[in-house]
C-alpha cells in the first residue's frame, strides 16, 4: 500500500458517507453501497460487476480529487482518510478552474444559445427553457454537480498540516461556487432572451451569490451573448410564435 505521510485521520467524519455515496453515485450510477470500516474510513462496493474495475478507478480519481486517499481492491474501494497530497491536488484544480473554464464566460454563453436554440425548435417549452439550460451548463462546468456532492460534510482534522489544507480548500471552494453561480446566471439569462423573455429571472437564495460583482464587470461578454441571441433566434414576436 502507497500512501502519503498525513493521510490517516481517525474515524470517518459526519456527513462522510452521504458525500462519497453521492460522488460515486454520480461517477458510476446505481447499485453503489457504502460502509463504514471499523477503524475510520469508508468501503464502497457495486452490486453489477460488468465494467467494476473502470467503475472503481474512476469513483477513485473523484474521491481522490475531493482530498481523500483511496485505495482500489479487486472487489471494493476503500476510503482511509484525508490526503495531504490529494488536498493539495484538490487546491491546483480549484485554481486551474479559476483561470481556465471558469474565466471563460463566453463559452459559457456560447453553449447556452446552441442548447436553448435547439430546444426552441424541438418545442420546448418557454417557460421552462431557463432551468433546462442551467442545468446543461452545470453538468459542462463540473464544479457545481463537485461542490454539491460534498454539501453537509464536516471536513476537519487532528492533525495541523490537513487542517491548513481544508482551510485553503474551503476558501477556493467559495469562490469557485460563486464563479459558477455567475455562469448559470449568465446561462439563464440567454436562455430568458432565446425564449423571448419567458420564464422568470434566476433567483438567489439568501447567502448565495447574487449576479456578483463580476457579472456586472462582464458587460463586453453581455453584448456578445447579446449579439450571438439576435443571431440565433428569428426576429418574430413570441405572441405571433405562440399563434401559429
Amino acid at each position: 500500500m502507497t500512501m502519503d505521510s498525513t493521510f490517516l485521520d481517525g474515524p470517518a467524519v459526519p456527513g462522510q458517507e452521504p458525500a462519497v455515496q453521492r460522488i460515486c453515485a454520480r461517477v458510476a450510477g446505481p447499485g453503489v453501497h457504502v460502509a463504514s470500516l471499523p477503524l475510520g474510513g469508508v468501503q464502497v462496493w457495486l452490486d453489477d460487476p460488468g465494467h467494476r474495475w473502470r467503475h472503481y478507478h474512476r469513483m477513485a480519481r473523484e474521491l481522490r480529487l475531493a482530498g481523500w486517499h483511496t485505495e482500489t481492491g479487486p472487489d471494493r474501494l476503500l476510503l482511509l482518510g484525508w490526503s495531504a497530497v490529494c488536498l493539495s491536488h484538490r487546491v491546483r484544480m480549484l485554481g486551474a478552474a479559476l483561470t481556465g473554464r471558469l474565466a471563460d464566460f463566453d463559452r459559457t454563453a456560447f453553449t447556452a444559445v446552441m442548447v436553448a436554440t435547439r430546444l426552441r425548435h424541438e418545442g420546448f417549452p418557454a417557460a421552462d427553457l431557463p432551468g433546462e439550460v442551467e442545468a446543461h451548463c452545470a453538468e459542462d462546468l463540473r464544479w457545481p454537480a463537485r461542490l454539491a456532492d460534498l454539501d453537509g460534510l464536516e471536513r476537519c482534522s487532528s492533525l495541523e498540516p490537513l487542517r491548513l489544507r481544508l482551510a485553503q480548500v474551503a476558501g477556493l471552494e467559495a469562490k469557485v461556487g460563486r464563479r459558477c453561480a455567475e455562469h448559470l446566471a449568465l446561462a439563464s439569462k440567454v436562455a430568458r432572451m432565446v425564449a423571448g423573455g419567458a420564464g422568470p429571472a434566476r433567483t438567489h437564495a439568501a447567502g448565495e451569490a447574487g449576479p456578483p460583482a463580476r457579472a456586472r464587470a462582464a458587460g463586453p461578454r453581455a453584448g456578445l451573448t447579446e449579439r450571438m441571441v439576435c443571431v440565433s433566434v428569428p426576429n418574430v414576436a413570441e405572441s405571433a410564435v405562440t399563434a401559429r
